[in-house]
């Protein structure tokens, strides 16, 4: 049975400043960095070039994807809820894409069905992490599966359920976001395993850039604060899916440990994007 993780609406005002800390991590991207986002994105979506594809980055965060997708020849629409992660969006195409018509942006929700209703269909919706943290996941992401063109894809990656230590996690973000004290004390009790474990295990096997091009450090801020937090076993993703008309087509596991499962589905009707067939 799935854990009920969504957060009781009064606790709103410990909604985790995502923005914030993702206008931290745009001084740490560089060539590299924006490299492996776009390797992210070739993999997962088993494509080369998205040249001339509708590219919907639902909850854009720092706008490193959107820029990736734009660098790969797509048409992107970036939307977030958050403010200052919105001015992530714009700061990167200021300086990228200035005066770009095919790239546009915009503040709104993933719960805001009106908002998405009139977007249209999209060849690929990206919505990495996003969904369980709105506070309604799956109404989330009932929502961007709307937006879905007929043979689009979808690409989702949601929190691994796994039970009692999803429900310790839920605490620890609670309390994060309770006061700053609490917030220092936890991000010292949690440094040694998120942070200084992960940069080891990278030195020695040789990974030091995240497969997505992202920090270490600020994924971490990002782990420990996230907050709204909703968590979903593969099997329930899977099914949620297939009842909308979706076949899934890659997916990645963050074998069984915290972190997020992540899937690329694809609408039936029809064939593919990018030039597949």
């Amino acid at each position: 049975m799935d854990i009920d993780l969504a957060p009781d609406t009064t606790e709103e005002l410990r909604r985790f400043a995502f923005g914030k800390n993702w206008r931290r991590f745009l001084t740490s991207i560089n060539s590299e960095r924006l490299a492996a986002a776009e390797r992210s994105l070739r993999d997962m979506l088993e494509i080369e070039r998205l040249d001339g594809a509708r590219f919907l980055d639902v909850g854009s965060g720092s706008g490193i994807f959107s820029l990736a997708a734009r660098n790969l020849g797509a048409r992107v629409h970036s939307f977030d809820y958050d403010p200052d992660s919105v001015a992530c969006a714009e700061g990167l195409k200021a300086t990228r894409f200035p005066n770009d018509s095919q790239w546009t942006i915009a503040r709104a929700s993933a719960l805001d069905t009106t908002y998405l209703s009139g977007l249209g269909d999209w060849d690929v919706v990206y919505c990495w992490g996003v969904a369980h943290h709105t506070g309604d996941m799956w109404r989330a992401l009932g929502n961007v599966a709307d937006c879905v063109a007929p043979a689009g894809k979808l690409f989702v990656a949601i929190y691994n359920d796994q039970g009692l230590i999803s429900r310790y996690w839920l605490r620890v973000k609670r309390a994060y976001n309770s006061n700053w004290a609490l917030r220092m004390a936890i991000t010292a009790f949690h440094l040694p395993y998120l942070f200084f474990g992960r940069l080891i295990s990278r030195v020695l096997t040789g990974r030091l850039m995240a497969a997505r091009g992202m920090s270490l450090w600020y994924d971490m801020v990002d782990w420990l604060g996230g907050y709204p937090f909703e968590v979903a076993k593969p099997e329930a993703v899977f099914d949620f899916f297939r009842k909308r008309g979706f076949s899934m087509l890659t997916f990645r596991t963050c074998g069984g440990r915290h972190g997020c499962n992540e899937f690329v589905f694809m609408h039936e009707r029809g064939g593919g994007v990018g030039g597949e067939t």
